[in-house]
């Protein structure tokens, strides 16, 4: 897999395949299209070439009861192709409904409830979580997304005044940076601002992700 066969611009909004599998593929990572350029640099790093990558749109992140039957097309269109099937969401607000598919459906999942999790470590999460239940949180991709999925996805380019009603008991946005980029920081810091919040940033790195795929890619040799 190529750096020119891969693309990591998504659209919120779209369903995309990031490479066509190559011949030698035997895995595939489906994967909420938030994750995409963290899981396509993972494999790049490791230059997994028996390792696909196909995502669904981040978006659903605002409609949660659509994820579970999706995910389940994107196994069923795909398990004859590849050797293993793994599923790059946490459970993402379903209430157990992708555990389920995942289950069912004979592919393997990550653990955890949401991939703020995973990715700054369940024992982080916990005591930021404790120390502040009022808090909003970004990754690198939502920081560069905030306007298309916050913004406008929930309506507050054309009803401003529900800002405080969404976000009256929030009292800070907790940034968790999987790569060192100033940009990205000044699009996060602009979150904040943006939702009138205090800001605080940590570096997490890939986190869980990257144990994730390894055991993937592994299970795709064996």
């Amino acid at each position: 897999m190529t750096g020119s066969e891969l693309s990591t611009g998504l659209d919120p909004r779209a369903d995309a395949d990031l490479a066509a599998p190559p011949e030698e593929a035997s895995v595939l990572v489906i994967a909420c299209g938030a994750l995409a350029r963290e899981i396509v640099d993972i494999i790049r790093l490791n230059g997994w070439s028996h390792v696909a990558v196909t995502c669904l749109p981040a978006n659903l992140h605002n409609r949660p009861e659509r994820i579970p039957d999706r995910l389940r097309d994107k196994i069923r269109a795909n398990k004859d192709r590849f050797e293993t099937i793994a599923v790059a969401y946490a459970d993402c607000g379903t209430g157990g409904l992708i555990k389920k598919v995942v289950d069912e459906e004979g592919a393997t999942m990550m653990a955890g409830p949401h991939c703020y999790s995973f990715f700054a470590g369940e024992s982080v999460f916990d005591a930021l979580a404790e120390e502040e239940p009022g808090t909003f949180y970004l990754t690198d991709y939502l920081a560069r997304h905030f306007d298309t999925l916050i913004v406008k996805g929930m309506g507050l380019d054309k009803y401003p005044g529900m800002r405080d009603m969404m976000f009256g008991n929030y009292k800070r946005v907790v940034y968790f940076a999987q790569v060192e980029n100033p940009e990205v920081d000044r699009m996060a810091e602009a979150a904040a601002e943006r939702l009138g919040l205090e800001y605080e940033k940590r570096v997490t790195g890939y986190g869980d992700l990257a144990s994730f795929m390894t055991e993937s890619a592994a299970a795709g040799l064996s």
